[in-house]
């Protein structure tokens, strides 16, 4: 009997390898925490942290060029889940979103039959998440809604489009990177297409003025030689097109805006990457490499600071941090210092070995912590580096004139508690403190440490080598070896080496480099040892090295099985073992076969010369071993009850038993057994041979003629009484050897390649390869199960094929990938839940919605105990144990440090909101608890001396803020920082402006932030023979004359309002910020639209108390149904501390819990207190969350919350504790939903 096989239970899954060159710029790692990385037809989902391959994505037909994550800056709820959502494009125009937990596409769409050249998610408005724009080539933009697939719209534009950017700070402005230049778009809105063909900039090549022979950067450069760098920087961008030799071609390779700071933009070119500023249109910084540097590839500008990651063409990726050069001393005459925005190289990581087929081809960042990087290599290795702060000075270098990185002195938004456990390395802005604005230095007080920053190699995934391959799965499971079985694929490759990886875990086990030429084929000999064979080239006489190697794998011993023989003979066609494993075949191209014993390692019969060619051969399947067995068995009893018949009866049975056993397994060590076994083989007639092989005794067996329907035979598979013959021209030959019937069908595939038969007593499929494609067939019923075909259902030319378990298959195929698929060989998706993955993976969006939003109030709030626990099972939680399980894995998978962190008692509640919303990469949260955090504490602070019991401090008497808010928060932040980034900007533009045009625009920047000597300077310097010297003359003189006296003021307030309504909008305000009018200025701005001119006019030129009666009109405008950015709108409310007015927001949003810990904070910082008025807020937000903790199935949480919430909550308690018992009041979700809507209509 056959022993039975246990079918173990094998995910289907692709082992990806190299890349392909249009997977280039396929990558992208998204606020989910996850890299998508385009890998030839599929996509892979990787989890940086653990560094392992979670999903592979198979769909696309052609190469996936494109792939986009959904952003994450939406409230999250049960309707509005965490979901893992990927949009990617291929080179014939098609793109589909994923939902990748599932591996399912959400949608097709397909426009144009071209590489899809850019994708992106729409993330401005609150109303849908769905959006997503698409570049099709050449020149089309078309917007589509990526959950139905339907076009929204579609513009075309003049030049082929290779690229666009969307300015962070203000979505209806994006710039398309052509082929001829930039084109600006200003009116870009997700209603309808941009109007006009937008404004279009031509960039003359950099090299025309090269930045490569600047002067190296000295602490105090020589006026002269600075004078001169900077003029050969000033790149200029026009509007005409430039003359045909001025333009090279346009080898910008890539256009970004600057997300740290509002309207500057980046150019890169291999060799310097040049900063604008877009309201000059005016190179202010270049990064340029000296001649002998290595070029650029490609760089990411940060949010969280003025930073540039850059990826090098040496896969050499470094850091590089802004610093302004100004100091106070230097400022003495303006043209003197050199002003210019300059990136310092802060730190930098190892380069790799860049071969013809080895080359860097994009890097990533993460978009939430911004401190670590994967590099996507195109041999299908990814190597995770990340950032490390280490504290202390630098080895003193003076000539590198470099000032010290500081750290921050906060941690998660709030200064460090004095025995809090901090995170090493949390985020890029929790590593580095802010860049410095022109002349301020680190107050001496502070705790500030220096930094150093290395980057550290944390992770490297490596794909498979370039095909061709050669598979063999180890023998199949059975009952004898269940105990230590391991499902084994040994992989041989073209290099010599062979990787075996565990498909249990789709892990590479080992990697062996057994030969020094490509392998031909492997044999396992046993579950832990195989024979493998590598042929050379051949040399002029069409001789060979053959190598034939026996490898062991627990030990990685691996010696030549055929001793000396080898060199300077015809090649090996294949080699088969017998199904016992004991005897071996090594059939020669033009050479008799070998005859060897596998156990010994010795040459058993070498065929004589007159021996027939041989085309194709199997090993029987059945072998005289269990009679062998029988009569050894007897003989052993014989002897064992010989041995004991003189000693004492009693115990005869027991010794007779272990002499036994004693005896069997010396007669295993010696391997005295040789059962026989038997072969067939064909030869070039077709005829077939039948050879017995016993101990070293071959004999010939019964000759069969040729079957007149067959070709030559290729191939020939045996398994119980069924014999399958394979032939060149694609006929299969069915031999029935009990009934003796023969049946034959022509496939007319063409050749057949391989027939392999499946593991399993009585399982009689049989895969079949051919060169287009393969085949199973069931050969019981003699039919045709399933099929695929190169150009019908895929796109990969399959090499090689096995079976890896009685119903999966594996192939390898020419894209480089080995898929292991369920016998109807459709390439599919699996689940992500379904699998068993090596090392946990932190990822809440892996869980279904409610357990995610369950994990993630169970770690924003714990206030039933006194002490924080990581444990789901100590709270009174309701679910399926199966859910709970699922939600503490989540909880185990995090880093130690975390679990501290969260666990210590001095984490703030504002903290400990932010670093939850870090852990679920939930960009809506992480903007909002972050301005929060920060004005809940600098207005707390101004409270705490006057001691005032108003809802809020008066406006004016905002205090020294212990730190700003990061610039990239833009007018969110206090208005003094603002205003002084807003004048070293206008500084910084006045050093580099190049024409009269830019003069013209810095005076008016200049008059507006009040600096009128400066811009009287400016207006004079304006030439006798310009148009416009008469006006500039006349405005300088009027701009010195302004006094405070009444007749004059009303005068230019009545000019400027003519000029208003006579549509000379920007020259009237500017009159009225001379006179001290600029709040009226920013109201017409405001009347005319100009919202976002009139919110920066005021909080630079108003006072805070003025500026805010702006600000709030411009944050009713921003809830306007039109607009719908409400959640901006809280964040500019939040700024001004108006924090009753953000919770009713919250509230009628329905953002339940973020209002909810939002009052808490106000409570518990004493920036709002609980009286008449406030209190009916507080309980609706307290009653709420408890309404929806309640639906999550936490009732402990439920419960405390509606305690705090007065009258309204008291009604809940009783819900809640009336079905104490049965549980029975657990409302369904969907009723859960119209509570609270009642609730508020009140």
């Amino acid at each position: 009997m056959i022993p039975y096989t246990v079918n173990i239970k094998l995910a289907a899954r692709t082992l990806t390898g190299t890349l392909n060159l249009q997977n280039k710029t396929a990558v992208d790692w998204g606020w989910q925490g996850l890299i998508a990385q385009g890998c030839y037809s599929s996509i892979l989902i990787i989890d940086p942290k653990t560094s392992q391959t979670i999903q592979v994505l198979e769909r696309h037909k052609a190469n996936v060029v494109k792939v986009r994550w959904s952003r994450e800056n939406y409230y999250h709820n049960v309707s509005s889940p965490y979901c893992l959502r990927l949009a990617s494009g291929d080179a014939s125009g098609k793109i589909i979103v994923w939902d990748v937990v599932s591996g399912t596409a959400h949608c097709e769409i397909q426009e144009h039959s071209k590489p899809i050249q850019d994708l992106e998610w729409l993330w401005s408005q609150d109303a849908s998440r769905d959006l997503l724009l698409a570049i099709h080539p050449p020149n089309y933009i078309v917007l589509w809604n990526g959950d139905t697939g339907t076009k929204l719209w579609k513009k075309s534009y003049a030049e082929n489009i290779l690229s666009f950017s969307f300015d962070p700070f203000d979505s209806s402005h994006m710039a398309l990177l052509t082929s001829e230049g930039i084109v600006f778009i200003t009116d870009f809105s997700h209603s309808k297409p941009p109007g006009n063909a937008g404004k279009k900039v031509y960039i003359a090549s950099p090299h025309a003025s090269p930045a490569h022979n600047k002067p190296p950067h000295t602490t105090a450069p020589v006026p002269t030689g600075a004078k001169k760098a900077l003029n050969k920087v000033k790149v200029l961008i026009t509007n005409e097109k430039p003359t045909a030799e001025a333009v090279t071609l346009n080898d910008c390779l890539q256009l970004s805006y600057l997300p740290s700071k509002r309207s500057h933009m980046l150019l890169l070119y291999p060799r310097e990457i040049l900063i604008l500023d877009l309201e000059l249109s005016q190179t202010v910084g270049v990064v340029a490499i000296e001649r002998s540097g290595v070029p650029f590839l490609q760089v990411i500008p940060c949010a969280q600071r003025d930073a540039l990651y850059c990826l090098h063409e040496n896969g050499c990726i470094t850091l590089r941090v802004c610093r302004s050069t100004i100091t106070p001393e230097e400022t003495t005459d303006p043209e003197q210092s050199v002003y210019e925005l300059m990136y310092d190289l802060r730190s930098q990581c190892d380069a790799i070995r860049v071969t013809k087929t080895v080359r860097p081809y994009r890097m990533v960042i993460c978009p939430v912590n911004e401190n670590s990087a994967a590099l996507m290599v195109s041999d299908g290795r990814t190597m995770l580096w990340e950032l490390k702060a280490h504290k202390g000075r630098a080895a003193a270098t003076p000539s590198s004139g470099l000032l010290p990185l500081y750290t921050p002195v906060s941690f998660c938004g709030a200064p460090l508690g004095p025995n809090q456990k901090r995170i090493q390395d949390l985020s890029l802005n929790s590593m580095i403190g802010q860049t410095l604005i022109a002349g301020e230095a680190p107050s001496p007080a502070s705790s500030q440490q220096e930094v150093q920053l290395k980057f550290q190699l944390t992770g490297l995934l490596s794909g498979l080598p370039l095909p061709p391959f050669a598979l063999r799965m180890c023998p199949p499971l059975t009952t004898k070896n269940i105990q230590h079985y391991q499902p084994l694929l040994a992989i041989g490759t073209s290099n010599g080496s062979v990787l075996v990886y565990n498909l249990t875990s789709g892990l590479l086990h080992k990697e062996l480099s057994v030969h020094s030429c490509e392998v031909r084929g492997i044999e396992w000999v046993s579950l832990t040892s195989f024979l493998s064979f590598a042929t050379s080239a051949p040399n002029n006489l069409g001789l060979v090295r053959n190598e034939l190697q026996h490898v062991d794998l627990p030990t990685g011993r691996c010696f030549s099985f055929r001793g000396e023989r080898g060199n300077d003979e015809p090649p090996i066609e294949m080699i088969k073992v017998s199904h016992l494993k004991q005897y071996l075949v090594v059939v020669f191209r033009d050479k008799p076969l070998e005859l060897w014993d596998t156990r010994t390692g010795t040459l058993l019969r070498e065929m004589a010369k007159n021996f027939p060619t041989v085309t194709a051969l199997e090993w029987s399947p059945s072998h005289n071993l269990k009679s062998l067995k029988k009569k050894q068995m007897l003989a052993r009893e014989a002897v064992a009850r010989q041995t004991v018949s003189d000693a004492d009866q009693s115990s005869v049975e027991s010794s007779v038993i272990s002499l036994m056993q004693d005896a069997e397994s010396k007669s295993e060590s010696s391997q005295a057994i040789s059962a026989r076994e038997h072969f067939v083989f064909t030869d070039t007639d077709g005829q077939v041979y039948h050879i017995t092989v016993e101990g070293n005794t071959v004999k010939d067996g019964a000759r069969i003629p040729p079957d007149g329907s067959m070709g030559s035979i290729a191939c020939i598979a045996w398994k119980g009484d069924t014999l399958v013959l394979g032939d060149v021209d694609g006929n299969l030959n069915f031999w029935d050897l009990k009934a003796r019937l023969s049946r034959g069908i022509p496939t007319h595939r063409g050749w057949v390649k391989k027939i392999r038969f499946a593991p399993g007593k009585g399982n009689q499929k049989l895969l079949v390869m051919y060169t287009d494609g393969a085949e199973v067939w069931d050969t019981k019923e003699v039919q045709m199960v399933s099929s695929m075909r190169i150009g019908r259902n895929v796109n990969y030319r399959i090499l090689d094929i096995d079976w890896c378990t009685s119903d999966k298959v594996v192939l390898a195929s020419d894209d480089g990938c080995i898929r292991v698929l369920e016998m109807a060989m459709k390439s599919a998706s699996y689940r992500m839940d379904e699998q068993d993955l090596t090392d946990p993976v932190w990822c809440p969006y892996l869980l279904v919605p409610r357990a995610a939003l369950t994990l993630k109030a169970f770690l924003l709030l714990q206030p039933w105990s006194g002490t924080f626990t990581m444990d789901i099972t100590q709270v009174d939680y309701q679910e399926k144990g199966e859910i709970k399980g699922l939600i503490q894995e989540q909880l185990n998978s995090l880093s130690n440090d975390m679990k501290s962190a969260l666990q210590d008692p001095e984490l703030s509640l504002l903290q400990r909101c932010l670093l939850v919303s870090r852990l679920f990469g939930d960009e809506s949260d992480l903007n909002f608890w972050t301005v929060a955090s920060h004005y809940l504490q600098s207005f707390a602070k101004a409270r705490l001396p006057s001691g005032s019991s108003e809802e809020a401090p008066a406006e004016g008497a905002r205090p020294p803020a212990h730190s700003h808010l990061d610039i990239c928060h833009d007018v969110l932040c206090e208005s003094s920082y603002f205003q002084k980034f807003q004048l070293d900007r206008v500084h910084l533009q006045e050093v580099k402006r190049s024409s009269y045009e830019h003069t013209k625009k810095c005076a008016d920047q200049l008059l507006l932030l009040g600096q009128t000597d400066r811009a009287v300077q400016l207006l004079l310097e304006t030439s006798a023979d310009n148009s416009s010297y008469y006006c500039d003359s006349l405005k300088a003189c009027l701009v010195t004359t302004i006094t405070s006296s009444g007749p004059s003021q009303s005068t230019i307030k009545l000019v400027a309002t003519n000029m208003i309504a006579n549509g000379k909008l920007a020259e009237g305000v500017q009159l009225l910020c001379l006179i001290d009018k600029a709040e009226d200025a920013c109201r017409y701005l405001q009347t005319y639209g100009e919202w976002n001119r009139a919110t920066w006019l005021a909080k630079v030129r108003l006072s805070p108390a003025e500026s805010s009666d702006v600000l709030k009109r411009w944050a009713e405008h921003l809830c306007s149904s039109q607009v719908n950015q409400k959640s901006k709108a809280i964040l500019v409310l939040l700024s001004l501390g108006c924090f009753s007015r953000v919770g009713e927001m919250l509230n009628n949003m329905r953002h339940f819990d973020r209002a909810a810990l939002f009052m808490e904070a106000c409570l518990q910082l004493g920036v709002m207190e609980a009286n008449d008025s406030s209190n009916k807020l507080i309980h609706t937000s307290f009653v709420e969350y408890a309404r929806l903790l309640r639906s999550l199935g936490l009732r402990e949480g439920a419960a405390l919350w509606a305690s705090r919430a007065g009258s309204a909550g008291e009604e809940l308690m009783e819900e809640l504790f009336k079905g104490e018992g049965g549980g029975a009041t657990e409302p369904a979700p969907e009723e859960e939903e119209e509570q609270p809507g009642q609730e508020s209509a009140e």
